[in-house]
């Protein structure tokens, strides 16, 4: 027997799975170059639309039949298979090269997932799946192949594989699958959606991982630490089915805050909201206790070679109101730049697109793109309490040519007596270090801030976080950071209007004690976060938290804050295993 082995991946669904290795194949997109005869061109182009055909009903069988939280991703699946220019491209190139069009259709694509791999946005990244599973579907019917599929389980699993597709996923017998292990994926794959919505432990970007493990091999998958152990000593098997035990135990101390309000015990309530990527993720976040929508990022819609239209966008964002109810749901405007770009901006070569046309900024110089999706929220605003934030603000003339235009997108829709909540809260999001500066500025000009550390954090510290070489020095508990958001929230209290924070800081728990303790009004973390979330606010008085924040601030170094607020975080909240 070979020693144990312990890979690091990314946790993306908490628990902790004991059981064997199922290995699930890799569907192939290749095919060889076949020369077509003239006079058989359009033939091919014929079997190519029966194949399109052929997916779309597969498609629409198993968006009908499943769960609200994933039923999204096959209509968006349907979307791309509906893609008329993309479509059109492939058929002109069988013309013109006459080869065969499982070969052009495969290389093309690979092109697409080479491109949305090498994104940096975690969720472009994750939608590599969602296009190798249309493909790898199109691509059966093209060859007469059969897809292997998870259905026929007949015992208990953790299901290891370098990805897995939607269509695996929908398809596999749920009661045998404990678990999940993929070598690829993010916190916003679909891999992550469905094992969350399934409450079924699983890690993703475990590198290599296929290439080490043997069918039936024992397994410990942990999905709160990224941690996944091959073939596990007895000693490690007894410490893991203790851990599991208390975790069971620690989930129904969790479940029971569920319809809790987010209050500290002397009274200070915190708004618990959730960053969802997508509409299906909304369901989850009643399910988890949150309150609303602190962050609906929109670019998924826009990032395909057709331009959503306005009843599109309106039916998504409708689709995010009547999951949330009375809850609020922020969307902020698309945020499409850096390595966010699609074909229908022509867009020079930018030395650092980061630090580019993006944002805002992409929105003001195209206007009539920019009304389109305000159109859309502000219909969908009819229905429920919604709210308009915008990315990448730098300065006050940004805000007030941003409103002008709302304004005008207004006054079009009275004029055609569509409805809209005339009192829609505008808002942005404050992410670079001039907005924070600028924030006694900006305030009169909003109803609502919204921080987001992610970016304000890089930008404040000039670390590129996917830089290997610098991204040791990315720490949103720099002092310099958690100052600019303490000032921003004072900024914000002082002209009256609501300040949250939308970054990924807010779901560490260590953290959350000192901004409990600045006063910020709302957290807004990904769903999943939120039930441990609301443990530390329920269990930190406000006071306490306020001596906690202004001790920080006076915390000269990154590391010194971190393991001051740890070891508080370890004697007050011991269950959380920081």
């Amino acid at each position: 027997m070979r020693n144990e082995r312990r890979i690091g991946g990314i946790g993306v669904s908490p628990g902790v799975a004991i059981g064997r290795a199922f290995l699930l194949g890799v569907d192939e997109l290749k095919a060889p170059p076949v020369r077509i005869l003239p006079h058989k061109v359009e033939d091919e182009i014929k079997g190519f639309r029966r194949a399109l055909s052929q997916a779309k009903r597969e498609l629409a069988r198993l968006r009908d039949d499943s769960p609200g939280e994933v039923e999204g991703i096959f209509g968006a699946h349907l979307m791309m298979l509906e893609d008329p220019v993309f479509l059109r491209e492939i058929e002109e190139e069988v013309r013109e090269k006459r080869l065969s069009v499982a070969h052009i259709f495969g290389e093309r694509i690979e092109e697409v997932i080479s491109h949305f791999g090498g994104l940096e946005d975690e969720h472009f990244r994750g939608r590599v799946a969602d296009i190798r599973d249309v493909g790898t579907r199109v691509m059966a019917h093209l060859l007469g192949t059969e897809r292997e599929v998870l259905a026929h389980l007949q015992e208990e699993v953790i299901v290891v594989a370098h990805d897995l597709s939607p269509s695996d996923t929908v398809q596999m017998r749920k009661e045998r699958v404990i678990g999940f292990v993929t070598e690829l994926g993010g916190r916003t794959s679909h891999t992550a959606i469905m094992a969350r919505s399934l409450e079924i432990p699983a890690v993703v970007g475990a590198s290599r991982i296929s290439g080490e493990v043997n069918p039936g091999d024992m397994l410990v998958v942990d999905g709160q630490t990224g941690r996944v152990i091959l073939r596990p000593s007895p000693t490690t098997l007894k410490e893991y089915r203790q851990v599991k035990a208390r975790l069971k135990r620690f989930e129904k101390t969790l479940s029971r805050l569920r319809d809790l309000p987010a209050v500290t015990p002397d009274g200070r309530r915190v708004e618990l909201s959730a960053n969802i990527e997508a509409p299906e993720e909304a369901e989850e976040i009643r399910r988890k206790g949150g309150y609303g929508t602190g962050l609906f990022r929109t670019e998924y819609l826009f990032m395909r070679a057709t331009l959503p239209g306005e009843d599109e966008q309106f039916e998504v964002y409708s689709q995010v109101v009547r999951s949330c109810g009375d809850c609020p749901v922020i969307i902020r405007t698309v945020d499409l730049g850096g390595d966010k770009f699609v074909s229908h901006f022509r867009v020079p070569k930018e030395v650092n697109p980061f630090l580019g046309w993006r944002g805002i900024r992409l929105c003001l110089q195209n206007r009539g793109f920019f009304k389109i999706q305000l159109r859309a929220i502000l219909r969908a605003s009819a229905l429920g309490r919604v709210g308009i934030m915008f990315p990448m603000v730098s300065g006050v003339g940004e805000v007030r040519e941003a409103k002008g235009i709302i304004e005008e997108t207004k006054e079009e829709l009275r004029g055609q007596g569509i409805e809209f909540d005339e009192g829609i809260q505008v808002g942005i999001m404050v992410e670079v270090p001039s907005a924070a500066i600028l924030a006694d500025l900006l305030a009169p000009e909003v109803n609502f801030f919204s921080i987001g550390t992610n970016d304000l954090t890089q930008y404040c510290l000039a670390v590129d976080r996917v830089n290997p070489n610098v991204s040791y020095l990315y720490e949103p508990l720099h002092p310099a950071v958690l100052k600019l958001i303490n000032q921003v929230v004072e900024a914000g209290h002082r002209h009256g209007i609501w300040v949250g924070l939308c970054g990924e800081l807010g779901a560490d728990p260590a953290a959350a004690v000192a901004l409990l303790g600045m006063g910020l009004d709302e957290l807004s973390v990904s769903p999943v976060a939120i039930p441990q979330i609301k443990l530390v606010i329920r269990g930190t008085a406000y006071s306490l938290a306020q001596r906690v924040a202004k001790e920080v601030l006076a915390i000269t170094t990154p590391q010194e804050i971190r393991e001051y607020l740890e070891g508080l975080l370890k004697n007050n909240f011991p269950q959380l295993n920081i």
